[in-house]
């Protein structure tokens, strides 16, 4: 058996602390920091869920994990100019897993905040100088270069947690944990999700593009190691809004709906045409341009405040502009971790240009769900297959 000892649980008050195997050694190395209980639970879950991406779409891929879910997941594509610019990407050619973890950091920047890093492939330089200037507690990857162990070596005044994983590691079959001194046992969820479960399309438009599949082994992906219930749009091989822990389908459209709408209108000409005061701190300048979006914008354009923001005071985003600029936005998916049981929730994603849809079906509402689908010419996969995660 080998173990490491932690500070505490998921809590101070919770000692002693320790991760171990029972049979064998760790999977993985700790090479720098001291990363804690709740890094270790994002840092194994989100490294299932980058390891699966790779294998399902043979694209890198990463994830930007926060309290066990996903904040953004994205594959490694190429940025857009406008994604460098409202991502506050560096200039210049950036490497597949670079872009992967930037576009993943950039679907939420603000849940991001204090995010744990996952990384399909080796941790590359011109990933570690990314995050070296981005609050993050930790990363987990397969292996780093010389150089970029060095970089992240020096951020957090050196006690930023670098954690290399074993890729071949296999877990065992039967999985178990305690809840109240009484042990769970079930089996490990080694479903693999693969574009064989999209091809039941029920709804009448069954035009579904590679991109579009791409897009839902993403978002379904992404739902496995979401807590449930959960539900998460994508466009273009980036999650753009994951609505994980409701207790209600509807309530997980929505949020993951609203992120969407944030991810969107953060590339309306007035956002990226604000001009910040120089030396603006990146947490700063994220929060702004959230209550600049939002119905609080009053609150960042008030006397006393936007001086401390911007160079000058920009105009007011008005709701009428929000709403036009929202109707434009079109392709998006969006996956959902069980079944729709109502039409609302295919109206609620309609309203954020969801084109396509992935869910389990086997509601006994399914025929209003695809006749809903069908009035707005979506194509929608039924794949017969759960994903809870808790």
């Amino acid at each position: 058996m080998t173990e490491l000892e932690l500070k505490y649980g998921c809590n101070p008050n919770q000692k002693p602390a320790r991760i171990f195997m029972e049979q064998g050694e760790l999977p993985l190395q700790v090479l720098n920091g001291r990363p804690g209980y709740i890094n270790f639970m994002d840092a194994l879950n989100s490294w299932q869920l980058v390891k699966a991406l790779k294998q399902a779409t043979g694209l890198p891929a990463a994830a930007s994990f926060k309290h066990v879910s996903p904040a953004g997941a994205a594959l490694g594509l190429p940025l857009s100019d406008v994604e460098r610019k409202i991502f506050f990407a560096p200039e210049g050619e950036l490497s597949p897993i670079a872009c992967a973890y930037i576009r993943a950091r950039g679907a939420d920047r603000l849940c991001s905040f204090g995010d744990w890093a996952a990384l399909s492939d080796v941790c590359d330089a011109d990933t570690a100088r990314f995050l070296a200037g981005e609050v993050s507690d930790g990363i987990i990857a397969p292996g780093y270069t010389d150089e970029a162990l060095e970089i992240l070596k020096t951020k957090r005044k050196g006690g930023y947690n670098v954690v290399a994983i074993d890729p071949d590691y296999q877990p065992a079959p039967i999985e178990r944990r305690n809840i109240f001194g009484i042990t769970f046992e079930q089996g490990y969820n080694d479903l693999p999700i693969e574009k064989s479960m999209l091809e039941n399309v029920v709804t009448a438009n069954k035009d579904l593009s590679e991109q579009a599949k791409n897009d839902m082994l993403l978002s379904l992906i992404t739902l496995k190691y979401t807590q449930s219930n959960s539900v998460c749009y994508v466009k273009n091989g980036q999650t753009i809004g994951v609505g994980a822990g409701q207790q209600s389908r509807i309530h997980c459209t929505r949020l993951a709906g609203n992120k969407a709408d944030i991810w969107w209108l953060r590339q309306h000409p007035k956002v990226l045409g604000l001009q910040f005061v120089d030396g603006i701190r990146r947490p700063d300048r994220d929060n702004a341009i959230d209550i600049y979006i939002s119905d609080e914008h009053d609150d960042v354009l008030a006397e006393g405040v936007w001086q401390n923001t911007f160079k000058v005071r920009p105009e007011v985003l008005t709701e009428e502009e929000k709403k036009a600029w929202i109707a434009q936005m079109s392709g998006v998916t969006v996956g959902s971790d069980a079944f729709f049981p109502f039409g609302d929730n295919v109206e609620r994603a309609f309203k954020s240009g969801v084109k396509y849809i992935a869910q389990p079906g086997g509601s006994i509402r399914d025929d209003q769900v695809i006749a809903t689908a069908d009035k707005h010419d979506m194509v929608m996969a039924f794949t017969g297959v759960r994903l809870f995660h808790h």
